[in-house]
């Protein structure tokens, strides 16, 4: 029983070693000519690419600007662009392995737990699915999530979906198939579903929009609104923060 227990400790010490070899490296895997240290850090690599599947035999590297910040333990994976000084925090998960692209703009954060994901976008004839696609400036989207939004805790934008600029996304608030506006607020545990939430408005803690009526009738932000703005205070720690990390 105590050399099980000794075999069994031995080999979480070999397996943080492994994940922490790798936590911020690129990769598809094992390569002609690469090491076996290299391969290894492939393997667990945080930040990789797509796995070849029926609907996308391409596999694509996430594109990363070099003033952002990828936590170790957050997962980015697949066709993602991540702009300038975005702050990605530990056990989030971009993952473009089903729908793609997902877009991240510029000063944008994305909190502990957040999960971006989205429905396929590409049949398995090579065709897109249209209607899991949101279209920005002539491009298509399985996920957009313009400048300076936050995305707290444990929320989850799930394509299709947009969010605009200075928006925030309040703790374990959901976003899918679903725009939401310019300058909004989903407040915690809010949510929209299939429907476009127009500029300024904000949804109520708790509250999920379902129709189109609903979200037609949401409150504005006001001067007055409690939250009118919590996003600028967050987006400038996060800004900071990522600048920070990436000393």
């Amino acid at each position: 029983m105590k050399n099980n227990r000794i075999f069994l400790a031995l080999l979480l010490s070999l397996a943080l070693t492994l994940a922490g070899s790798g936590c911020v490296s690129q990769g598809e895997g094992a390569g002609e000519g690469e090491s076996v240290d290299e391969q290894v850090e492939n393997e667990v690599s945080n930040i990789r690419a797509n796995p070849v599947t029926p609907w996308n035999p391409e596999p694509t590297e996430p594109v990363i600007d070099p003033t952002a910040y990828i936590h170790p333990q957050a997962a980015v994976i697949g066709d993602v662009t991540i702009g300038a000084s975005v702050m990605v925090s530990p056990m989030a998960s971009v993952r473009s392995d089903e729908g793609m692209p997902i877009f991240v703009g510029d000063e944008t954060n994305i909190q502990d737990g957040v999960v971006l994901h989205a429905l396929e976008t590409i049949d398995e004839e090579g065709e897109p699915v249209e209607k899991n696609l949101v279209e920005v400036d002539g491009k298509k989207y399985a996920v957009y999530v313009g400048e300076r939004v936050s995305l707290a805790h444990q929320s989850q934008i799930h394509g299709p979906a947009y969010v605009g600029n200075d928006t925030f996304i309040g703790m374990q608030a959901l976003v899918f198939k679903a725009n939401v506006g310019d300058n909004c607020v989903l407040e915690p545990k809010s949510g929209a579903i299939g429907v476009t939430i127009p500029d300024g408005r904000y949804i109520p803690a708790g509250t999920v929009v379902t129709s189109q009526a609903e979200a037609d009738k949401l409150p504005e932000v006001t001067d007055d609104y409690a939250y009118r703005h919590t996003n600028e205070a967050v987006v400038y720690v996060n800004i900071n923060l990522a600048a920070g990390y990436n000393a």
